[in-house]
Protein backbone atom coordinates (compact mmCIF):
# COMPACT_ATOMS: atom_id res chain seq x y z
CA UNK A 1 0.00 0.00 0.00
CA UNK A 2 2.90 2.34 0.84
CA UNK A 3 4.48 1.64 -2.54
CA UNK A 4 1.17 2.31 -4.33
CA UNK A 5 0.83 5.65 -2.55
CA UNK A 6 4.42 6.55 -3.42
CA UNK A 7 3.87 5.70 -7.09
CA UNK A 8 0.62 7.69 -7.16
CA UNK A 9 2.38 10.69 -5.62
CA UNK A 10 5.14 10.45 -8.23
CA UNK A 11 2.56 10.32 -11.05
CA UNK A 12 0.73 13.36 -9.65
CA UNK A 13 4.00 15.26 -9.25
CA UNK A 14 5.02 14.40 -12.81
CA UNK A 15 1.63 15.53 -14.15
CA UNK A 16 1.89 18.79 -12.21
CA UNK A 17 5.38 19.41 -13.56
CA UNK A 18 4.18 18.67 -17.09
CA UNK A 19 1.30 21.13 -16.69
CA UNK A 20 3.69 23.76 -15.34
CA UNK A 21 6.04 23.14 -18.28
CA UNK A 22 3.17 23.50 -20.75
CA UNK A 23 2.03 26.73 -19.10
CA UNK A 24 5.58 28.13 -19.14
CA UNK A 25 6.02 27.14 -22.79
CA UNK A 26 2.70 28.76 -23.69
CA UNK A 27 3.69 32.00 -21.98
CA UNK A 28 7.03 32.05 -23.82
CA UNK A 29 5.31 31.52 -27.16
CA UNK A 30 2.76 34.24 -26.41
CA UNK A 31 5.51 36.63 -25.31
CA UNK A 32 7.26 36.03 -28.62
CA UNK A 33 3.99 36.44 -30.55
CA UNK A 34 3.06 39.67 -28.76
CA UNK A 35 6.32 41.28 -29.86
CA UNK A 36 4.46 41.98 -33.12
CA UNK A 37 1.78 43.85 -31.17
CA UNK A 38 1.91 47.30 -29.59
CA UNK A 39 1.31 47.58 -25.85
CA UNK A 40 -1.11 50.46 -25.34
CA UNK A 41 -1.97 50.16 -21.66
CA UNK A 42 -0.93 48.43 -18.45
CA UNK A 43 -3.13 48.21 -15.38
CA UNK A 44 -2.82 46.48 -12.03
CA UNK A 45 -4.13 43.19 -13.42
CA UNK A 46 -3.29 43.08 -17.11
CA UNK A 47 -1.52 44.47 -20.16
CA UNK A 48 -3.42 45.56 -23.28
CA UNK A 49 -1.93 45.12 -26.76
CA UNK A 50 -3.07 46.15 -30.24
CA UNK A 51 -2.25 44.36 -33.45
CA UNK A 52 -3.60 41.94 -36.05
CA UNK A 53 -4.74 38.38 -35.42
CA UNK A 54 -5.97 36.19 -38.28
CA UNK A 55 -6.03 39.30 -40.46
CA UNK A 56 -8.31 41.26 -38.12
CA UNK A 57 -7.59 44.32 -35.92
CA UNK A 58 -7.31 42.79 -32.47
CA UNK A 59 -6.96 43.73 -28.82
CA UNK A 60 -5.08 41.24 -26.65
CA UNK A 61 -5.62 41.31 -22.91
CA UNK A 62 -2.86 39.49 -21.03
CA UNK A 63 -3.11 38.83 -17.31
CA UNK A 64 0.44 38.83 -16.03
CA UNK A 65 1.75 36.87 -12.99
CA UNK A 66 1.82 38.61 -9.60
CA UNK A 67 5.16 38.11 -7.83
CA UNK A 68 3.57 38.63 -4.39
CA UNK A 69 1.25 35.62 -4.85
CA UNK A 70 2.13 31.95 -4.63
CA UNK A 71 2.60 30.73 -8.21
CA UNK A 72 -0.01 27.95 -7.94
CA UNK A 73 -2.59 30.33 -6.47
CA UNK A 74 -1.76 32.99 -9.07
CA UNK A 75 -2.34 30.54 -11.93
CA UNK A 76 -5.62 29.40 -10.44
CA UNK A 77 -6.88 32.96 -9.95
CA UNK A 78 -5.77 34.08 -13.42
CA UNK A 79 -7.49 31.11 -15.02
CA UNK A 80 -10.69 31.72 -13.05
CA UNK A 81 -10.81 35.44 -13.83
CA UNK A 82 -10.06 34.88 -17.50
CA UNK A 83 -12.82 32.26 -17.72
CA UNK A 84 -15.27 34.52 -15.87
CA UNK A 85 -14.52 37.46 -18.14
CA UNK A 86 -15.10 35.39 -21.27
CA UNK A 87 -18.25 33.85 -19.76
CA UNK A 88 -19.71 37.30 -19.03
CA UNK A 89 -18.93 38.59 -22.53
CA UNK A 90 -20.52 35.57 -24.20
CA UNK A 91 -23.55 35.71 -21.90
CA UNK A 92 -24.10 39.34 -22.89
CA UNK A 93 -23.69 38.63 -26.59
CA UNK A 94 -26.18 35.76 -26.37
CA UNK A 95 -28.69 38.22 -24.84
CA UNK A 96 -28.16 40.68 -27.70
CA UNK A 97 -25.92 43.09 -25.77
CA UNK A 98 -23.07 44.42 -27.89
CA UNK A 99 -19.59 43.52 -26.66
CA UNK A 100 -16.31 42.93 -28.54
CA UNK A 101 -16.15 39.61 -30.41
CA UNK A 102 -13.96 37.02 -28.67
CA UNK A 103 -11.60 35.61 -31.31
CA UNK A 104 -9.51 33.28 -29.16
CA UNK A 105 -8.76 32.46 -25.52
CA UNK A 106 -5.40 31.09 -24.35
CA UNK A 107 -5.98 29.87 -20.80
CA UNK A 108 -2.39 28.69 -20.32
CA UNK A 109 -1.07 32.19 -21.00
CA UNK A 110 -4.14 33.98 -19.54
CA UNK A 111 -4.74 35.88 -22.78
CA UNK A 112 -7.99 36.94 -24.44
CA UNK A 113 -7.97 37.99 -28.11
CA UNK A 114 -10.80 40.46 -28.74
CA UNK A 115 -12.21 42.55 -31.55
CA UNK A 116 -10.58 45.97 -31.80
CA UNK A 117 -13.40 48.53 -32.07
CA UNK A 118 -11.61 50.65 -34.66
CA UNK A 119 -12.94 54.20 -34.86
CA UNK A 120 -15.20 53.83 -31.80
CA UNK A 121 -15.32 56.57 -29.18
CA UNK A 122 -15.65 56.13 -25.42
CA UNK A 123 -18.84 57.48 -23.87
CA UNK A 124 -16.58 59.52 -21.59
CA UNK A 125 -15.01 61.31 -24.57
CA UNK A 126 -18.39 61.72 -26.27
CA UNK A 127 -19.94 63.42 -23.22
CA UNK A 128 -16.83 65.57 -22.77
CA UNK A 129 -17.07 66.77 -26.39
CA UNK A 130 -20.76 67.64 -25.96
CA UNK A 131 -20.02 69.61 -22.79
CA UNK A 132 -17.02 71.33 -24.36
CA UNK A 133 -19.13 72.50 -27.31
CA UNK A 134 -21.59 74.09 -24.83
CA UNK A 135 -24.51 72.04 -26.13
CA UNK A 136 -27.62 71.74 -23.99
CA UNK A 137 -27.47 68.91 -21.42
CA UNK A 138 -30.68 67.55 -22.91
CA UNK A 139 -28.60 66.51 -25.92
CA UNK A 140 -27.29 63.65 -23.75
CA UNK A 141 -30.72 62.32 -22.74
CA UNK A 142 -31.03 59.84 -25.67
CA UNK A 143 -27.60 58.45 -24.78
CA UNK A 144 -28.61 58.09 -21.12
CA UNK A 145 -31.79 56.26 -22.15
CA UNK A 146 -29.79 53.88 -24.31
CA UNK A 147 -27.29 53.14 -21.53
CA UNK A 148 -30.18 52.47 -19.16
CA UNK A 149 -31.74 49.97 -21.57
CA UNK A 150 -28.48 48.10 -22.12
CA UNK A 151 -27.49 47.87 -18.45
CA UNK A 152 -31.03 46.80 -17.51
CA UNK A 153 -30.79 43.97 -20.01
CA UNK A 154 -27.33 43.03 -18.70
CA UNK A 155 -28.54 42.89 -15.09
CA UNK A 156 -31.63 40.90 -16.10
CA UNK A 157 -29.12 38.33 -17.39
CA UNK A 158 -27.52 38.43 -13.90
CA UNK A 159 -24.21 39.75 -15.26
CA UNK A 160 -22.47 42.15 -12.87
CA UNK A 161 -19.92 44.25 -14.75
CA UNK A 162 -17.90 45.26 -11.68
CA UNK A 163 -16.30 48.35 -13.21
CA UNK A 164 -19.04 50.43 -14.83
CA UNK A 165 -17.62 53.75 -16.01
CA UNK A 166 -18.16 55.84 -19.13
CA UNK A 167 -14.66 54.76 -20.20
CA UNK A 168 -15.86 51.16 -20.41
CA UNK A 169 -18.66 51.98 -22.85
CA UNK A 170 -17.90 52.63 -26.51
CA UNK A 171 -19.95 54.23 -29.30
CA UNK A 172 -19.46 52.85 -32.80
CA UNK A 173 -19.45 55.19 -35.79
CA UNK A 174 -21.61 56.94 -36.82
CA UNK A 175 -22.05 58.41 -33.34
CA UNK A 176 -25.59 59.68 -33.92
CA UNK A 177 -26.88 56.08 -34.10
CA UNK A 178 -25.74 55.50 -30.48
CA UNK A 179 -24.61 51.92 -31.08
CA UNK A 180 -23.12 51.19 -27.67
CA UNK A 181 -20.61 48.45 -26.90
CA UNK A 182 -19.71 47.38 -23.35
CA UNK A 183 -16.03 46.57 -22.76
CA UNK A 184 -13.62 45.44 -20.01
CA UNK A 185 -15.40 42.68 -18.10
CA UNK A 186 -12.25 41.89 -16.10
CA UNK A 187 -14.03 42.31 -12.74
CA UNK A 188 -17.35 40.83 -13.83
CA UNK A 189 -19.21 37.95 -12.23
CA UNK A 190 -22.62 36.29 -12.29
CA UNK A 191 -25.09 37.13 -9.53
CA UNK A 192 -28.86 37.44 -9.17
CA UNK A 193 -28.60 39.47 -5.95
CA UNK A 194 -30.15 42.97 -6.05
CA UNK A 195 -27.32 44.06 -3.70
CA UNK A 196 -24.66 43.29 -6.33
CA UNK A 197 -26.64 45.05 -9.05
CA UNK A 198 -27.21 48.05 -6.78
CA UNK A 199 -23.46 48.29 -6.12
CA UNK A 200 -22.83 48.08 -9.88
CA UNK A 201 -25.12 51.10 -10.41
CA UNK A 202 -23.55 52.97 -7.50
CA UNK A 203 -20.08 52.52 -9.00
CA UNK A 204 -21.41 53.96 -12.28
CA UNK A 205 -23.13 56.86 -10.52
CA UNK A 206 -19.96 57.86 -8.65
CA UNK A 207 -17.83 57.57 -11.80
CA UNK A 208 -20.42 59.36 -13.97
CA UNK A 209 -20.95 62.38 -11.74
CA UNK A 210 -17.26 62.79 -10.89
CA UNK A 211 -16.15 62.53 -14.54
CA UNK A 212 -18.99 64.67 -15.92
CA UNK A 213 -19.94 67.61 -13.65
CA UNK A 214 -23.48 69.02 -13.76
CA UNK A 215 -25.00 65.90 -15.31
CA UNK A 216 -27.33 64.91 -12.46
CA UNK A 217 -30.33 65.28 -14.79
CA UNK A 218 -28.65 62.98 -17.32
CA UNK A 219 -28.07 60.29 -14.72
CA UNK A 220 -31.69 60.62 -13.60
CA UNK A 221 -32.79 59.89 -17.19
CA UNK A 222 -30.52 56.84 -17.15
CA UNK A 223 -32.08 55.52 -13.92
CA UNK A 224 -35.61 56.05 -15.24
CA UNK A 225 -34.72 54.17 -18.41
CA UNK A 226 -33.12 51.36 -16.39
CA UNK A 227 -36.19 51.10 -14.14
CA UNK A 228 -38.62 51.05 -17.07
CA UNK A 229 -36.62 48.44 -18.99
CA UNK A 230 -35.55 45.96 -16.32
CA UNK A 231 -38.00 43.33 -15.14
CA UNK A 232 -36.20 43.21 -11.79
CA UNK A 233 -35.48 46.90 -11.22
CA UNK A 234 -37.56 47.61 -8.06
CA UNK A 235 -35.37 45.72 -5.53
CA UNK A 236 -32.21 46.89 -7.33
CA UNK A 237 -33.13 50.57 -7.03
CA UNK A 238 -33.97 50.04 -3.36
CA UNK A 239 -30.54 48.50 -2.82
CA UNK A 240 -28.96 51.40 -4.69
CA UNK A 241 -30.50 53.79 -2.16
CA UNK A 242 -29.14 51.65 0.70
CA UNK A 243 -25.65 51.62 -0.84
CA UNK A 244 -25.80 55.40 -1.30
CA UNK A 245 -26.57 55.82 2.40
CA UNK A 246 -23.60 53.63 3.29
CA UNK A 247 -21.40 55.76 1.04
CA UNK A 248 -22.55 58.97 2.73
CA UNK A 249 -21.83 57.51 6.18
CA UNK A 250 -18.31 56.53 5.09
CA UNK A 251 -17.75 60.06 3.74
CA UNK A 252 -18.90 61.61 7.03
CA UNK A 253 -16.66 59.29 9.05
CA UNK A 254 -13.77 60.06 6.72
Amino acid sequence: MGEDFSQTSKVMTTETLQQDDLASLAKLRVKDFLQHFQMVKQGAESKIYKGNFLGKPTIVKERFPKAYRHSALDKKLSHRRTAQEVRSILRCRKAGIATPVVYFVDYNASCIYLEDLVGALTVRDYIASVQKSKQDTGTLFPLAERIGQILAKMHDEDVIHGDLTTSNMMIRQPEKELRLVLIDFGLSFISALPEDKGVDLYVLEKAFLSSHPNTESVFKVFLNSYSNTSKKSAPVIKKLDVVRQRGRKRSMVG
